[in-house]
């Protein structure tokens, strides 16, 4: 099996360390399909007694056609029950021969909760060898990034724990309260402006002040920017829109604000944070100017760079961060989620449309189910739907066809065996013998704002649980659609409502307030959990629209060409002449007026403080 490079502190040896990462890439997708062949048997092999390979009567077998002729293949709803006992505490190798460490929570939600993925100690070895890759791969294409610092604003989340004791929290927060990241190498790709001490704290007003503080004070070592999500990194620059004056006022005096109690956090900061009036009269110079275009450069004028993730639903802040950045290049460094670390963007500089992932082949078991899409001229996307889903032929990864669709299915170290991630992605290109993808889009999702992932049954459900306030008032929904709403921060779902009522003044304000209150507390706790701790979701409209709207909807998509015999309408509208048309036959909006409620982890679980 090929191992990757280590990361090396001594930065006279940046270019060798970097040289070893780049053939270890080289390597690995020379050799895809052998490597792929190792990777299955070791994860087969080491797990050949536990309950799950048995109980599907793989006996030990290693090889790749016993496996997929016996393994089926499976969503989360299949490995739930296990999942659950494991959650409860049964210590068993149900899933994996090493013990499970803890879970990670997923944005993905079953029956309203996030999904559990199971983990092991080793894997955080595996996902620090990804990121030991990415700044060798950038250095290829932005020389000099080891000369500066980088300003990410990156963020912990609540955790709970399980019955039977395990930690359950987010891959990201797992990954920065790890060693691999608190005791990361002396190396110059990893200096960064925020200590570590602001990253982990969990009040989301001090870890985002704070940060931010430090960048500032930094800012002409700041050579590249970033955040895991676009939608994370407009916030921040929101928050610094709110804040500046108090940050300067820091900045002036050399003293942190009382708003920010956490010790470990102002000692931190105290150590960064020294009396400087020149910068902090030039931020508030650029500030107050009236003008936000190219506050990025500006504030930070050495900036190469954005490093956030731009693909998926994530693409509708791109107007905004070209706005805010004088257009300078976006960067998708890498494709990961709670399930596995996949691959990274081997042309980091690319068009945030063209940015494709190269799948690393020793992270897991990669395997692809072709399938189809109903592309709307709604911008809805359908259900995806296998090919040939009885017998589910699944297509190994170096065996994609260039421009097909595919659902990823991985099989990993620890413990999920031919499992949909629900990704879907295109077939791009080869880099060697490993294929490259454009992510495409999660299956089912029709809303997202920020890392919550609403589909079409749960809105279905949420929308029905409101609309049934009406029928008091002896009015009825005919037809409603939706929208992700990010033209303000934070975004927002917009719902538009079409009703059937003799006087649609006689049903009070209050009611379609309450309708939206009802939809929210309908929706997942990962949605919630924006709405109620991460502030990074605002409260639900519901826009009522006149009579007929949705036949003028269809009519629009009849003269685009589309079928009168397979129109239906689309639960979710990103095309922007179709939001016009909606927006134009508003009549009244109304807001929600409270938080749903949410907690941190599962409903029936004690929750860990």
């Amino acid at each position: 099996m090929q191992e990757a490079p280590k990361a090396l502190s001594d930065e006279g040896i940046v270019v060798e360390n970097n040289d070893k990462a780049l053939k270890f890439i080289e390597d690995v997708t020379i050799n895809a399909d052998e490597v792929q062949k190792l990777v299955l048997s070791e994860i087969l092999s080491r797990s050949a007694d536990t309950e799950y390979l048995r109980r599907n009567g793989l006996n030990g077998c290693t090889d790749r056609g016993t496996f997929k002729k016996v393994m089926p293949v499976i969503t989360y709803e299949d490995l739930k029950p296990d999942i659950e006992r494991i959650a409860n505490g049964d210590t068993s190798p149900i899933l994996c021969s090493h013990p499970i460490s803890e879970f990670l929570t997923s944005s993905g939600t079953s029956a309203g909760e996030r999904k559990l993925m199971p983990t092991i100690d080793e894997e955080l070895e595996r996902r620090s060898l990804l990121y030991s890759l990415l700044m060798p791969v950038m250095n290829q294409f932005v020389p000099g990034l080891d000369k500066g610092k980088g300003m990410y604003f990156l963020f912990v989340k609540s955790e709970a724990k399980t019955p039977g004791g395990l930690v359950a929290r987010p891959v990201l927060t797992s990954y920065y309260k790890s060693s691999y990241f608190k005791n990361k190498p002396n190396d110059p790709y990893t200096n960064y402006t925020s200590p570590d001490e602001t990253i982990l704290c969990l009040d989301s007003y001090q870890s985002m002040y704070s940060q931010l503080l430090c960048g500032l004070c930094q800012n002409e070592e700041v050579v590249r920017v970033g955040a895991v999500f676009a939608s994370g990194f407009i916030r921040a620059i929101h928050f610094l829109e709110k804040h500046w004056g108090l940050l300067c006022k820091d900045i002036q005096s050399g003293t942190i604000d009382s708003k920010i109690t956490d010790p470990s956090v102002r000692e931190a900061v105290s150590k960064i944070l020294k009396p400087n009036p020149k910068i902090a009269d030039f931020v508030e110079a650029e500030c107050s100017n009236g003008s936000w275009k190219g506050i990025i450069t500006r504030l930070w004028p050495n900036t190469k760079y954005i490093d956030v993730i731009v693909t998926g639903t994530m693409s509708q802040y791109i107007p905004a961060l070209d706005y805010y950045s004088n257009s300078l290049p976006l960067v998708c460094t890498m494709y990961a989620s709670s399930e596995c670390y996949f691959g990274i963007n081997l042309d980091p500089l690319c068009k945030p449309s063209e940015v494709s992932y190269t799948l690393i082949p020793t992270m897991a078991y990669f395997e692809f189910l072709p399938v189809t899409r109903e592309n709307e001229l709604t911008g809805s996307i359908s259900e995806p739907t296998a090919l040939n889903d009885e017998e589910k032929q699944l297509v190994d990864l170096v065996d994609v066809e260039l421009g097909q669709e595919y659902e990823l299915v991985v099989t990993t170290y620890a413990g999920l065996y031919r499992y949909q991630v629900g990704d879907i992605l295109r077939v791009s290109g080869f880099k060697n013998n490993a294929p490259q993808f454009n992510f495409i889009c999660r299956k089912n999702v029709v809303l997202s704002i920020d890392s919550d992932k609403t589909d079409e049954v749960e809105l279905q459900n949420a929308v029905k649980n409101a609309a049934n306030q009406l029928v008091q008032f002896e009015a009825s929904l005919v037809e409603y659609t939706s929208y992700a709403d990010t033209s303000g921060t934070p975004g927002h779902y917009v719902l538009y409502w079409e009703l059937s009522v003799n006087d649609a003044n006689s049903i009070p304000p209050s009611v379609f307030e309450n309708c939206c209150f009802t939809v929210e507390e309908s929706l997942h706790s990962v949605y919630r959990q924006g709405r109620v701790s991460d502030k990074s979701i605002g409260p639900l409209e519901i826009r009522v629209v006149e009579n007929g709207t949705f036949d003028m909807l269809m009519d629009f998509a009849l003269t685009q060409g589309a079928s009168i015999n397979q129109y239906k309408t689309p639960r979710c509208v990103t095309y922007a002449p179709i939001i016009e048309l909606l927006n134009s036959r508003v009549i009244s909006s109304y807001f929600s007026q409270k938080c749903p409620r949410w907690s941190p982890g599962h409903k029936q679980w004690c929750t860990q403080n």
